[in-house]
């Protein structure tokens, strides 16, 4: 055993980070921005285990049972930790919210929690669950987190809180507090995307997150004081074991981004030193890079790109790559030493210049930009997984990495492939199963115990795993968004504007809608928007693409908010099995489809890089 040896007799997440407490007491923990102040502010893990204790006897006081569900509908920062570490100590189970999610979603996997206490950091987010008129029979409590946003008051049923208030009350408990959990007990319920286009609550154990931890420190070695730059959100469970858990059980920083928008910035101000991300991070920096040095001299591009093919060469040859063959390699000691580093720091400094430690997951990476980052002497280490194996299956290692495989499996992890080089995968990561769906449960199993990825598979001669291709038509975004197409298209559909409706956004920063109208349906539209249906520039018209993508937003309202097309491309021309583009059983051919519409679709992404 290597760095997990580390945590050897810890089993559950509790445990983790009291150990890292006890190690690591007087160093800093978490920093966050104070928009009241203006200022960064930090905690070390001492002030972190002091408010955990609070949160916990709060929940204690307020008379929280193990085995409740807990709703957090949070963004990252102090608070969501303190109130997912203060549910696990005390038995509770955390349910992560997406916190820029539509109210719809947020309500759905509340009431399919069970969830007893929903934590949120502003009153309005829970007076929009409210909203949405939907029941909430098992709700009775909501936790409001910032300061000044609601007074203690009761409606009907519901209990809403302060924090201050709750945390008042746990001050003076002075009872024992919950024991803590088991390894086998739940520490999470994690929801994602299923087949009928309602989300499923993944149920991982302690048990499983923690393995899943021990073996990510076993490829990705982070030091104690590294700083993590936290932005994906925490009701993912990449983020939440790669970014948040193993982070904190190795005395590490995290430091909260502030927002999306403000990510460029936060990079050089944090100056971290391991990110964990969605590709599409990646390729916006690569973008902004080769915007910069479209504008510059065209010897600027020249000399960027052949450093970028002297450092390839040397990142192949360290990782037992073919190296590709050149005319001017003979060079290459030349530009090593004069442009190569130059040229690293231009695209280093995009991070803040520190960065050791890129991890990238949740979809494929283009490979242009994989060879640009690794060329310049940041190896971006590419992994695999999904959320029912908490989530990392497989990951390439800083010694030994491979761009275009996701990796070898993690060292307590069995991967085989089955019927049609389906990848199978058996590990103590493995979920216990979906909340009460016992069927999808069993659905997700081979009948000799194996997860069914989905995904088709293969392994190289060095025993990396590459991903061909999935089995289940599910579309992965850039952001790492997994979207079944057919069950949202079904929902689209249920407008009577739309006759038949694809969704397209395989690797793409969001989804996009290509739709035919029902002609009498088209007809009215056009006529109230003062337009010529039978011109067709009507259909691009910009008050039509609005109002349709309007519609089928409202006609897909119970998917979760990343789940909705923000793009649209209309047509009359409907698709028949005449013309090739539907099945005799009236399914859609994707990929006819997909050539069919291949210069609209490239329209519906021209703007971003």
């Amino acid at each position: 055993m290597g760095r997990s040896s580390e945590l050897d007799g810890l089993t559950t997440l509790p445990e983790l980070l009291m150990q890292s407490i006890q190690k690591n007491g007087d160093r800093e923990a978490l920093r966050q921005y104070d928009r009241a102040t203006g200022k960064w502010e930090s905690w070390t893990y001492k002030e972190l285990g002091e408010h955990v204790l609070a949160w916990r006897r709060a929940f204690a006081a307020m008379g929280l049972k193990p085995g409740e569900r807990i709703a957090i509908l949070m963004p990252n920062g102090r608070d969501h930790v303190c109130a997912d570490q203060a549910a696990l100590a005390n038995g509770l189970i955390p349910v992560p919210l997406h916190a820029i999610d539509t109210p719809g979603a947020s309500a759905f996997i509340t009431i399919d929690s069970q969830a007893a206490t929903l934590v949120t950091n502003k009153l309005t987010r829970w007076q929009q669950i409210r909203a949405t008129g939907v029941q909430l029979p098992d709700l009775k409590n909501i936790i409001i987190t910032d300061p000044g946003e609601t007074e203690d008051k009761s409606e009907g049923r519901f209990h809403i809180r302060s924090l201050e208030s709750i945390l008042l009350e746990g001050a003076s408990w002075a009872e024992d507090l919950p024991a803590g959990p088991l390894e086998d007990d739940l520490a999470g319920i994690i929801y994602t995307s299923g087949t009928t286009g309602r989300p499923k609550g993944v149920m991982l154990t302690h048990r499983n997150i923690v393995s899943n931890v021990k073996a990510t420190l076993e490829c990705v070695s982070p030091k104690v004081g590294d700083t993590f730059l936290s932005f994906l959100p925490l009701s993912h469970t990449f983020e939440r074991t790669a970014g948040y858990y193993l982070a904190l059980a190795t005395g590490c920083i995290i430091a909260y981004n502030r927002s999306v928008l403000l990510l460029a910035e936060d990079l050089k101000t944090i100056k971290p030193t391991v990110i964990i991300s969605v590709p599409r991070v990646y390729e916006r920096i690569y973008a902004r890079v080769q915007d910069k040095l479209r504008k510059s001299r065209p010897i600027a591009k020249k000399l960027f790109d052949w450093a970028v093919e002297v450092g390839w060469r040397d990142f192949c040859r360290k990782n037992h790559l073919p190296v590709e063959k050149s005319g001017r390699s003979w060079l290459d000691g030349i530009v090593r030493a004069t442009l190569l580093h130059k040229m690293a720091n231009t695209l280093l400094s995009q991070f803040g210049g520190r960065l050791r430690i890129a991890i990238s997951g949740g979809a494929a990476l283009n490979h242009k930009v994989a060879r640009t980052f690794c060329g310049l002497g940041l190896p971006i280490i590419q992994g695999y997984g999904m959320t029912e194996a908490s989530p990392i299956i497989a990951g390439n290692c800083v010694e030994f990495n491979q761009p275009d495989t996701v990796g070898k499996p993690f060292c307590n992890v069995e991967i085989r492939l089955g019927e049609s080089n389906e990848i199978q995968v058996r590990a103590p990561s493995i979920m216990k199963g979906y909340w009460h769906r016992p069927e999808d449960t069993a659905a997700a199993f081979t009948k000799d115990g194996w997860l069914k990825t989905g995904d088709v598979g293969e392994f190289n001669a060095d025993g990396m795993l590459k991903i061909k291709g999935r089995i289940k038509e599910i579309i992965v975004t850039s952001t790492g968004e997994k979207i079944p197409p057919a069950d949202l298209e079904s929902a689209i559909e249920t407008d009577p504007l739309f006759a038949q409706a694809y969704i397209v956004g395989e690797n793409k920063p969001y989804l996009g809608l290509l739709a035919v109208v029902e002609p009498n349906e088209w007809a009215n539209l056009a006529a109230s928007l003062n337009l010529d249906p039978n011109a067709p520039e009507s259909l691009a018209s910009p008050a039509v693409r609005t109002t349709a993508l309007k519609r089928a937003k409202t006609a897909a309202a119970d998917f979760p908010n990343y789940a909705l097309p923000r793009a649209v491309i209309l047509t009359t021309e409907p698709w028949t099995i005449e013309n090739g583009l539907i099945t005799p059983t009236l399914k859609l051919k994707r990929g006819p489809l997909s050539k069919h519409f291949a210069a609209e679709i490239e329209k519906l992404y021209a703007v971003h890089g």
